[in-house]
């Protein structure tokens, strides 16, 4: 009984502090999208770094989106919360959006991870944008603090106009769940 409200107790103040996840540290809403597109740059440049082929990948399609996401599990529940912005390349219009994560599995630890995603077709970049549901199973691990520390990340990608490249910031994470994420328009950044 009290290993049940103990992993209860956890789940409840990940869901707790999870909304100071949800948007940039900034006060307004200008300073909210400079944030965000300094994310969009670095993460980009980091990933072009880590993985040269990716940036043909990303340049060749319809549109991407970027995400800062912070994770935590403890035991067998899960959230996450983050902020990115999509990028539609046939208008040049960015869509600032915010996300949500919750999942169930084995697990233990805090990550701060990016997440790319690269749409090949504009149905997939549109029913991102409007609908933003993404579903599957994670494995991973990672130790990572500033530049030391390594880290690896499998996923499971649904559609296949879609591809997602995740690098791990910083934490310490090892787990194996099935989540759940909500994509959504941030109503106070988009004009």
């Amino acid at each position: 009984m009290k290993r049940k409200i103990l992993t209860l107790s956890m789940g409840a103040v990940l869901l707790f502090f999870l909304p100071g996840c949800l948007s940039p540290r900034a006060e307004t809403p200008a300073g909210k999208r400079a944030a965000i597109e300094a994310m969009r740059q670095e993460t980009l440049a980091e990933l072009y770094r880590q993985r040269p082929t990716a940036r043909q990948n990303v340049e060749r399609a319809d549109g991407y989106a970027v995400f800062s996401n912070v994770s935590g599990q403890y035991l067998f529940v899960g959230a996450g919360g983050g902020y990115g912005v999509a990028v539609d390349y046939a208008s040049g219009r960015n869509t600032y959006m915010k996300m949500l994560q919750g999942g169930l599995g084995l697990g233990v630890g805090v990550q701060d991870i990016r997440v790319v995603f690269v749409f090949h077709s504009r149905k997939a970049l549109s029913s991102f944008i409007n609908s933003g549901w993404e579903f599957g199973a994670q494995a991973d691990a990672a130790a990572k603090a500033e530049d030391k520390g390594g880290s690896a990340t499998g996923e499971v990608s649904i559609s296949s106009e879609i591809d997602m490249y995740t690098m791990t910031e910083a934490g310490l994470m090892a787990k194996v769940n099935l989540a759940g994420s909500k994509y959504w328009k941030d109503k106070q950044l988009n004009y």
